[in-house]
């Protein structure tokens, strides 16, 4: 269901003619109906951010939300101020019909850089999604179609907690890296929480999910996590329980944007152990998990344990101190680096399952850190060298 297993919460996703291809569904609307409207948001870093990220950063800081259109087929970033304005009269559109102020709507794009979107398209889409506004499962399955772009399939969760709930979707496949993803992500929750409370926990949650995952290395001008709480099932939740749910839905999510790597063929767990802090293991998990070497390696079902050493060397002892004569390496559970030297034949690691478990132990304490990732293989040039939305 989606965005809609949250009760409290309508949702659509049509056909705006957007996006170049065809009959593909290119908008979504997410409407709270309340009673409550806490939001809480994060966005990308990156200094060149789509006019839908400053047009949200701007909505959401008074932590209340009535609903988000996001299109696809097209990023509307780098487009100056009409762009912006683009976003402007987005919001204004879903916000008439809403009858709320434009800042209660916040917008989200994805696609190509550079070119305003067709406002004609999307405002006659915003229209059609909400006279198609629904709260059951297809509604919420309409709008993760809505709003893919080299996505394969959409990806969707449900949390069920202790009386409340948790649903959300997001679109990511390319253009993945630490600092969020590619992507964008939709939570919702009818449990009643203040907007504070909302924003600790999608920090929580983006921290240990969409800020641990690495496709490609490179970072989005559009990231953006948006929570919605509507608290229509009137429980007021533990928030350490609520916290958590936030983080699993995020976590299910995350996992499913690496399952759906542009043209992958090896999910990827870099797990660092025995470092002296978890800055220093995330540290040396991202530096192997950020290897176009490593990647091709895998790619190629080649255990290459010489990629992952020679990744975590780049690391400064300042981060991460450790004795290379120590670190070892166990890829499917063959320990093929020993002492930093060779350990057991590469010959025995399988590598032909979808998983890859890949352990670095740096003997240099007792703290951990994973980063998923995926490999890189011949599909994902010929999409990205021909990439369109």
């Amino acid at each position: 269901m989606s965005v809609t297993f949250a009760q409290g919460f309508k949702a659509a996703g049509v056909v705006a003619g957007i996006s170049t291809h065809e009959g593909k569904r290119d908008l979504a609307i997410v409407v709270n109906e309340g009673p409550l409207d806490a939001a809480a948001g994060v966005f990308t870093p990156n200094r060149f951010c789509a006019a839908p990220v400053q047009w949200s950063r701007i909505a959401i800081q008074d932590g209340h939300l009535k609903g988000i259109v996001v299109n696809s087929g097209g990023a509307n970033a780098c487009t100056g101020q009409a762009g912006y304005e683009q976003s402007s009269q987005t919001a204004h559109e879903l916000a008439r019909m809403a009858h709320c102020e434009d800042t209660d709507i916040a917008v989200a794009s994805t696609g190509l850089i550079g070119e305003l979107l067709p406002l004609d398209h999307v405002l006659h889409g915003v229209h059609d999604a909400y006279e198609a506004m629904e709260e059951d499962a297809e509604a919420g399955d309409n709008a993760a179609h809505a709003i893919m772009t080299t996505d394969t399939k959409p990806k969707t969760v449900e949390i069920q907690g202790s009386g409340y709930r948790v649903g959300g979707m997001v679109k990511g496949s390319g253009m993945i890296a630490p600092q969020l993803a590619t992507m964008i992500c939709i939570l919702t929750t009818d449990a009643v929480v203040t907007p504070k409370q909302a924003h600790d926990a999608v920090c929580r949650g983006t921290q240990t999910s969409f800020n641990r995952i690495d496709v490609d290395g490179c970072m989005s001008t559009n990231d953006t996590v948006i929570l919605m709480a509507s608290g229509a099932s009137g429980v007021t939740p533990d928030i350490e329980e609520f916290k958590d749910s936030v983080a699993q839905a995020c976590a299910s999510l995350a996992h499913q944007i690496v399952g759906d790597g542009e043209g992958s063929s090896h999910d990827v767990d870099m797990t660092v152990i025995g470092a002296s802090d978890e800055q220093a293991a995330l540290a040396c998990a991202r530096a192997v998990a950020s290897s176009n070497l490593m990647k091709c390696a895998i790619a190629g079902n080649d255990p290459n344990w010489g990629r992952v050493v020679s990744s975590i060397g780049t690391v400064p002892e300042s981060i991460a101190p450790y004795d290379p004569n120590q670190v070892t390496v166990d890829i499917n559970g063959v320990r093929v680096c020993d002492g930093g030297k060779p350990g057991q034949d590469r010959s025995l690691v399988d590598m032909t399952p979808r998983h890859v478990d890949i352990v670095i132990n740096l003997h240099a304490g007792e703290s951990q850190g994973t980063i998923w990732t995926d490999d890189l293989t011949h599909e994902y040039v010929r999409i990205n060298s021909d990439y369109e939305s």
